[in-house]
């Protein structure tokens, strides 16, 4: 049972963050497995590109609704229990995925994919803002944003080599299956974790109050601006390096697992970077936004080479500029959001901030599938990722404030 009143042990701690970068990076695995399944399952299936990326979008319809409302209940509710049961829930969406048989079919089961994973963000958030120490968080952050980058990474390397050798369903029923296997170490994990005090002394925010807050919605559309290449590249990138660059899916999927495995390194070099100059004496909001304003600009330079790449090592080269600086971003945006919210409101904070940031999810797939289809080419879909980048820059440039309520 959970207990009042008492911190967790460090090991704890740390075992609960693992466990939370592995929830990450099962959830970007799950997630992101329609994009690796996409070369053979959107032939399998008959969908077009617009009609692939409506598939893709249905994922956050749900995943973005449903932030705010999660996020306010694991204000109010056991945290950690309500993650669990979300993990199960999004797992199971995912298993019964290999079974899809049409557009109907996948579109529903990505609505439920999108409602389980809803938990994650506002859950992780909650837990790392209640147990872990405030000169700690940026490195906690980074862990987890690691974990965030290590799904795509590992769903590229694994999926496409079931997707290889076994077909696109057992991507979907494998994933799914490893998914659920989670859910054990963390009910054993959860009985070690006291209520947050927040959740016992002080309710949760009002949503008037929560919403009356202009930089919870300036963070929103930053966090919008922020996503949106990372999304591109976990969503298109497999389908673009074998139908555009007429590459083999080993290939593929050699380039794709390096590009979000050098994300997962660069985001926790940049969380310590981060945490030594908050150490130094810097503003911890201060830094976390110029932090975003370099990567973003770093993103604009990486998504740019990406199109203009030429030959197999060229674009190598730039897929990796450009997993280089995403890495920082979801270390950030994160952090960002658990410094500006006050402690009794942090998950309803990240949830209504994530929600906002999930437009990138709903809106970009459906653009880039319309780009796609009408020039049937890539490159402007490269070239408005690119100049979102740019938008983002100036958002975390000019429009954050530097002083955070609760600094992280």
């Amino acid at each position: 049972m959970q207990t009042h009143g008492r911190k967790p042990h460090h090991r704890t701690v740390a075992a609960m963050v693992g466990l939370l970068a592995i929830a990450v990076m099962l959830n970007f695995v799950d997630r992101g497995a329609i994009g690796i399944a996409a070369p053979v399952m959107s032939k399998s299936l008959g969908l077009s590109a617009t009609r692939f990326g409506l598939a893709v979008s249905a994922f956050f319809w749900t995943y973005g609704l449903a932030q705010p409302f999660v996020g306010i209940m694991a204000d109010r509710w056991p945290t950690a229990r309500l993650l669990g049961l979300a993990v199960a829930l999004w797992a199971t969406a995912t298993l019964l995925t290999s079974l899809a048989a049409g557009l109907a079919t996948l579109v529903v089961l990505r609505l439920l994919l999108g409602l389980g994973e809803a938990a994650l963000f506002p859950c992780t958030s909650k837990l790392i803002a209640t147990h872990v120490p405030a000169e700690r968080r940026g490195l906690a952050n980074a862990v987890v944003a690691a974990g965030l980058a290590l799904g795509p990474a590992l769903g590229a390397l694994a999926g496409g080599l079931i997707l290889a050798h076994f077909g696109w369903q057992r991507v979907f029923l494998v994933f799914g299956v490893a998914t659920l296997v989670w859910v054990v170490p963390w009910l054993v994990l959860q009985s070690r974790l006291p209520v947050a005090a927040a959740q016992v002394s002080q309710p949760a925010a009002p949503w008037r109050d929560l919403l009356a807050q202009r930089t919870l919605w300036i963070m929103g559309a930053a966090h919008v601006l922020a996503n949106y290449g990372f999304f591109f590249l976990s969503i298109w990138l497999p389908l673009y390096l074998v139908r555009s660059r007429g590459l083999p899916i080993p290939t593929m999927t050699l380039f794709a697992t390096a590009t979000f495995g050098i994300q997962a390194l660069a985001s926790l070099a940049w969380g310590q970077l981060a945490d030594a100059l908050v150490r130094r004496g810097h503003a911890p909001a201060r830094v976390k936004r110029w932090l975003c304003v370099v990567a973003e600009l770093g993103s604009v330079v990486g998504i740019t080479a990406i199109a203009l790449a030429q030959g197999p090592q060229g674009l190598l080269a730039a897929l990796l500029v450009t997993g280089v600086f995403m890495g920082c971003l979801p270390t950030m945006v994160f952090a960002l959001g658990q410094g500006y919210a006050r402690p009794h409101e942090v998950a309803g904070w990240i949830g209504v901030q994530n929600a906002i940031g999930s437009l990138s999810g709903v809106i970009g797939p459906l653009v880039t599938g319309v780009i796609v289809d009408m020039t049937g080419s890539f490159s402007g879909a490269f070239g408005f990722a690119a100049l979102v980048s740019a938008a983002g820059a100036a958002v975390f440039a000019v429009a954050l404030p530097d002083r955070a309520i609760n600094p992280p």
